[in-house]
């Protein structure tokens, strides 16, 4: 009736009226299910580390939260008391000098400031290689996880992208030696998948596939060369989301069996597979999981911390989180992901949910009960459905159902197609998703991880361009392919034919990286820039040795800012000296001005050019004021780099 009357009073009158009767009665039901939580009987312990920081940010927006966004939840992220928050490492490094002009260091310092002890903060990197293709010599391993230690480190996550436990030994070394917790990743991947037609051809030349690689005895052995060489946490890494839930239940079981150190499960929600084969960890005993906030969750990234928190108060486990907290942190991040929505990959936010205050509709809650019984049950099928229709209340991405048929890396799978609708031949995409196993195994089947996928993804469309160009097989061959070939990249799964090193490298005999040969790059003095050294410090040294391309103009920048901002300062100083000056002469009686001009003439013979400078009415600015700013402007570099 009101609206009918008054539409346009009405309307803002009765929309106030509604969202004040739900926020009453978001009031009382926070009351109410503070008081049952705190009535839930814990059993037991479930850690939580967040990667919102990292990896939530670079598998959904680039990595393109600028320092400003992080520093507005880091207050937040200090009451939620998280056991560990992933912020630094991966792309972090590289991208935030690349897109946006800020300093590594400074991110992971500046967040140890605000969050002091309450949590470990965590990185992740690629143990001898940290973060490049090829090992680094000993100096460097050392320097960079002492230094990153000493800026409020805490965890370093270090894996291989072969599974090759020798390529980690140094970084957990002196990742202990630094003070810091060596958590060892053992990186989860599938077994190749051949077509009945390639089973066949393989049959009748004579050249057997190969018979299961990955399964649960490897990922084990694995583990337990990691914590024989030093690990204080091993981590099963599924950096695809390829782990059924099934598997996950029977990898963490036997660990949790067979170590003696706790164990942490990372996986993504890309095929859909996430929710389940993290509630099936959790069954299984799982120590700690991974978790991202929820606006910052799902798709590519991990599964969101809320869902994971129904499920832990439902099985009595007890996560330490501060909920009140994580509820503000979900409002920030909801208000970054708009501000920064041209790099939103999907541009699909997940239902506004507080979990102080919000109640589960009767069916919704039901589900998680269902998946709970159905996780202890091992019913994957059932399981996956339930966990699918869960993600889907909340309005997560659907399962990539492409990325689940290939059994490939979301990443892999679209930088291959991204590589040829560049050279307008999309349409020959499943024949390089046919070619990938056969690629993947003549080169001793890496395990489809960063970035060992991308150099077997990009090698299988350089094969198929190869044939449909008319072209033999391997005519083109990418560096990395070849060096892994090679052997510089460590030891792979399976052993490679010397047939085969000796047709991609001219040589029958694996050959490590020889790091004796590494050359650090030129640290130039830059004469133009007043004289000082490119890198002036070990960390900026570091950052040259990491990310030669990216950090020398980056740096450089950094040091014309400085350099033409202390410029700018000595020519403010300059004006307001001058300034000062012509004010004391205003100032003057005109008889003492006339007086102080007739003595300046007389005595002009003797008198400097400083002494005249004091004397004399000055201009408005003089013209090397004019030239000085003008060459400023016209030398000054822009402040940010382009990307």
């Amino acid at each position: 009736m009101l609206l009918e009357l008054f539409p346009l009073v009405a309307k803002g009158y009765l929309q106030g009226k509604r969202k004040a009767e739900f926020e009453a009665k978001r009031e009382v039901n926070r009351k109410k299910i503070a008081a049952e939580r705190a009535a839930i009987k814990r059993t037991g312990k479930l850690l939580i580390r967040d990667l919102t920081l990292r990896d939530g940010q670079q598998s959904l927006f680039a990595t393109r939260v600028p320092q400003k966004e992080i520093e507005k939840v880091l207050p937040l992220y200090r009451d939620a008391n998280f056991y560990a928050m992933e912020v630094w490492g991966g792309a972090i490094p590289d991208s935030v000098m690349r897109y946006l002009n800020e300093d590594p260091w400074h991110r992971l310092e500046s967040i140890k400031e605000i969050i002091g002890d309450v949590s470990h903060l965590t990185a992740l990197s690629r143990g001898r290689n940290l973060f490049g293709y090829s090992p680094y010599p000993e100096s460097v391993i050392e320097g960079f996880n002492k230094n990153a230690v000493k800026s409020g480190l805490g965890i370093m996550r270090i894996f291989d992208c072969l599974n090759d436990v020798k390529n980690m030994e140094t970084t957990i070394k002196y990742m202990k030696e630094a003070g810091g917790i060596a958590d060892c990743a053992v990186c989860y991947t599938v077994d190749p998948k051949f077509t009945k037609k390639q089973r066949w051809n393989a049959l009748l030349s004579g050249k057997k596939l190969p018979k299961k690689i990955f399964d649960v005895d490897y990922f084990v052995d694995k583990a337990k060369q990691m914590q024989a060489l030093g690990a204080d946490m091993i981590t099963v890494k599924d950096m695809a989301g390829l782990i059924p839930p099934s598997l996950s239940g029977n990898i963490i079981r036997r660990l949790k069996q067979e170590l003696n150190v706790p164990v942490d499960f990372h996986t993504h929600c890309t095929p859909g597979y996430g929710l389940g084969a993290v509630l099936m960890a959790m069954v299984n005993g799982v120590d700690i999981v991974d978790t991202n906030i929820l606006n910052f969750a799902g798709g590519p990234a991990a599964p969101a911390f809320e869902i994971i928190q129904i499920f832990a108060d439902k099985l009595g486990l007890d996560t330490g989180v501060n909920l009140d907290a994580v509820v503000k942190i979900n409002k920030e991040l909801k208000g970054i992901r708009e501000r920064i929505a041209e790099f939103d990959s999907y541009k699909m936010f997940p239902l506004e949910f507080d979990i102080t205050a919000d109640y589960l509709p009767n069916d919704i809650d039901a589900l998680f009960e269902k998946a709970i019984v159905l996780a202890k049950a091992d019913k994957e099928t059932e399981l996956l459905e339930v966990c699918n229709a869960i993600d889907k209340f909340f309005n997560f991405p659907a399962p990539n159902e492409e990325v689940k048929a290939a059994e490939i890396p979301g990443g892999m799978y679209t930088n291959m197609l991204a590589q040829l609708k560049a050279l307008g031949l999309a349409d020959l995409l499943p024949t390089v998703l046919e070619k990938v196993p056969e690629v993947r195994v003549a080169a001793g089947c890496p395990p489809l991880v960063t970035p060992s996928s991308q150099i077997i993804g990009v090698q299988a469309v350089n094969y198929v361009l190869d044939v449909n160009s008319g072209k033999a097989p391997y005519t083109n061959v990418n560096n990395q392919f070849f060096n892994l070939v090679k052997g510089e990249y460590g030891e792979t799964p399976i052993a490679i034919d010397p047939e085969y090193r000796e047709k991609i490298c001219g040589q029958r005999e694996a050959t490590a990286f020889d790091v004796s040969k590494y050359k650090s790059p030129e640290n130039p003095v830059l004469e133009e820039l007043g004289g000082v050294k490119l890198a002036e410090n070990e960390k900026e040294m570091l950052l040259l040795e990491l990310f030669p391309t990216v950090a020398g103009p980056f740096l450089k920048n950094r040091k014309a800012e400085v350099y033409y901002a202390k410029i700018e300062a000595e020519e403010a100083e300059k004006q307001r000296v001058i300034s000062e000056k012509k004010a004391a002469f205003a100032a003057i009686p005109v008889e003492e001005k006339q007086e102080i001009v007739i003595k300046g003439l007389y005595n002009m013979h003797g008198t400097s050019d400083h002494e005249l400078q004091e004397i004399k009415l000055p201009e408005a600015e003089s013209k090397l004021d004019i030239k000085t700013k003008e060459m400023i402007a016209k030398e000054k570099p822009k402040s940010r780099l382009v990307g």
